[in-house]
């Protein structure tokens, strides 16, 4: 069954390349496209498109539908072209004429779109969470491990003191930018698109407000042709708010490949989230640390895939943009799967306490003594040639006192700023506006419903 169907049976070749990997993928979107059919005919049924009776034959079958969904009993059949297709049939064959109705007043690009954007919210408050859970695992290891001093570095040669309070706060810092990002992404996402049609609306009178607010969506893509032209762009947006947390990740696991490596020893895990070699009995490889590295590497390229796609397309629907869920699906559980292996190993984390010993590191209190004379009323110019002279001379004594003050040093860190800002940002997204809009269009009686 195809929603287009004119009785001219389609070449099977033809028919396969065509769908390509959606009858796999559009399994993830129906669930939405059963809650954005709910408000789709309580609108009908404003407008005069449905009975009231039709309405409430059609809400409890498709509610029937979005339990089989949840309990795993759904599934595309063979010849069915997509989840719209598969929905429609099945009202269809319980409800004859009644389920027929159902696509009055909308056409399937905008189907595609409402589904797309409600995934991809619930997609976004997926990654949310699990970034802040990441967040607060970093923060805590923050402050925990404050006062271990380990060397800090330009250029991958020592250069000052830095410790892991700093270390585990900065990457905590990175993950509030990418909120932000993420946010804006999520803003941007959350624009009803429903009945815009095919991209030039309807000679029915929808009441797209009313869509909109049954939804939970905060706003709408108003013009009809500009919320057709969302396919892909919003994938991109959203696609480049994930590169930035992937960007975050990738550089944390660089660092901690590194730092676990026998000549720096910085900090170990157990063997078992470790690898060993076939052949050198000593080795405990960072496997997973270089696979979030390329995982997040990978993700950082989708923008650019989505854009290569998109980029010469001018306005209006074309094919093409159906391979963009293939890379863009398949990069949020990459994504989401990097963030719960990093904060596996990262609650696991066995510190080196006694870096700072280590005479090799010496030099990365160059600084601290040259302010130190610097304080005593030797210019700056004079005290930093005095300590580049006892470097030379092999006469460089360290002073280990640290007095770092300012915010945001070794001695101050403001975890407790950088919580409220992330807690800021996470309430910006109220998620349960959504939420609650979902409990509102399913509530129908559902013993009623099994009966």
């Amino acid at each position: 069954m195809k929603l287009w169907d004119k009785g001219i049976k389609t070449n099977k070749f033809i028919e396969k390349f065509t769908i390509g990997e959606d009858d796999n993928l559009d399994i993830l979107l129906a669930p939405y496209d059963v809650l954005g059919s709910l408000a789709h005919i309580k609108m009908q049924t404003s407008i005069d498109l449905l009975k009231k009776e039709e309405l409430s034959i059609l809400e409890k079958e498709l509610i029937k539908i979005y339990r089989e969904i949840s309990e795993g009993n759904f599934s595309i059949s063979a010849g069915i072209e997509d989840v719209h297709s598969q929905i429609e049939f099945m009202l269809t064959e319980r409800l004859g004429d009644t389920g027929k109705k159902i696509h009055s007043g909308r056409s399937r690009n905008d189907q595609v779109l409402i589904d797309l954007k409600m995934f991809i919210r619930d997609e976004i408050q997926e990654i949310v969470l699990l970034t802040k859970s990441f967040f607060d695992l970093l923060i805590s290891l923050s402050n925990k491990y404050k006062d271990v001093i380990i060397p800090g570095y330009t250029h991958l040669q020592v250069a000052m003191p830095s410790s892991f309070g700093m270390w585990f706060g900065a990457y905590a810092e990175s993950l509030t930018d990418d909120m932000i990002l993420l946010l804006a992404a999520y803003k941007i996402t959350n624009q009803n698109p429903l009945g815009s049609g095919a991209g030039y609306g309807s000679s029915f009178p929808l009441d797209r407000q009313m869509t909109t607010d049954l939804l939970g969506f905060d706003n709408l893509n108003y013009n009809s042709v500009y919320a057709q032209m969302t396919r892909g762009k919003t994938e991109q947006t959203v696609s480049f708010a994930m590169s930035s947390i992937a960007g975050t990740l990738s550089k944390m696991a660089s660092d901690s490949c590194l730092y676990m490596s026998g000549n720096f020893g910085f900090f170990s895990f157990p063997d078992e989230l470790t690898t060993g070699s076939s052949i050198m009995p000593h080795k405990k490889n960072p496997d997973v640390f270089e696979l979030i590295r390329a995982r997040c590497n990978k993700i950082q390229s989708i923008p650019a895939e989505i854009g290569s796609i998109t980029n010469k397309l001018t306005s209006g629907y074309f094919r093409d943009l159906q391979l963009i869920k293939e890379s863009f699906f398949a990069g949020i559980n990459s994504l989401k799967d990097c963030i719960k292996a990093a904060g596996l190993m990262y609650n696991n984390v066995k510190i080196n306490k006694n870096i700072a010993q280590n005479d090799d590191y010496k030099f990365m209190y160059t600084v601290e003594n040259l302010n130190k004379d610097v304080l005593n009323g030797t210019p700056f110019r004079d005290a930093y040639k005095k300590t580049a002279g006892d470097v030379e001379n092999g006469t460089f004594i360290p002073q280990k006192e640290l007095n770092h003050t300012h915010i945001g040093s070794i001695g101050n860190l403001a975890n407790n700023l950088i919580s409220e800002k992330m807690e800021k940002l996470i309430s910006e997204f109220n998620f349960e506006k959504t939420k609650s809009a979902y409990d509102n269009i399913l509530n129908l009686d559902m013993e009623e419903i099994k009966r």
